[in-house]
């Protein structure tokens, strides 16, 4: 049975709050101790170039010619990208939750992520967060990335959501403070625990 809520519209992160990060600091770690890279330098060049690719502006293939290809290596693109696939992991309490609310208040589910598109659509496809995500407002999709103001307009707009019924979610506080500032609710997410109990000050509860 459907019931009704203050709140209409969830907008949530994904690395971090449904899933893991698809490529942090601790992943390229992991990367280059399982391909022998040079760390250090892997990092640097990540970190001139990611932006790019998260905006949407250069394909998985150009970010790792950059980044790990740009001299000969003895394994191959494929490796590294399937690697790179492969360390994706569900947080699978706190997706079955949001299936639930979703079921029981009726809400419209946004995803606002700074992402890849490769990996976005890989990890979207792979999880199936679009059984329950209505709306992507992905940065390499959108060309705009946290904590750019606009890529939270562009959410509101797309989801047709007012601000003042609207909560997002997501494990960077900074994130949560400038959605704020467009009058949007925030959780600084921390646990799953903490959350559920956040969500419920807003009268969701299951």
């Amino acid at each position: 049975m459907v019931q009704s809520s203050p709140i209409t519209t969830l907008f949530l992160d994904i690395g971090g709050v449904l899933l893991n990060n698809g490529w942090d600091r601790k992943l390229r770690r992991k990367a280059a101790d399982t391909f022998s890279l040079d760390y250090e330098e892997m990092d640097e060049r990540h970190h001139l170039t990611f932006g790019t690719y998260e905006e949407g502006k250069v394909s998985l293939y150009e970010y790792l010619h950059q980044v790990v290809f740009y001299k000969e290596r003895p394994f191959t693109r494929d490796d590294f990208t399937a690697f790179m696939f492969g360390e994706s992991r569900p947080f699978t309490e706190i997706i079955d939750f949001i299936r639930r609310l979703k079921t029981r208040y009726n809400l419209k589910i946004a995803a606002i992520s700074n992402e890849g598109r490769e990996l976005t659509i890989h990890r979207i496809k792979t999880f199936e967060l679009d059984s329950f995500v209505d709306i992507f407002v992905s940065s390499c999709f959108v060309h705009y990335r946290k904590p750019d103001v606009d890529i939270y307009r562009m959410a509101l707009d797309i989801a047709r959501a007012a601000p003042t019924k609207t909560v997002y979610i997501d494990d960077r506080a900074m994130f949560v403070e400038v959605a704020g500032n467009l009058g949007i609710h925030g959780i600084h997410h921390t646990s799953y625990e903490s959350t559920r109990t956040a969500l419920e000050t807003f009268g969701l509860t299951l």
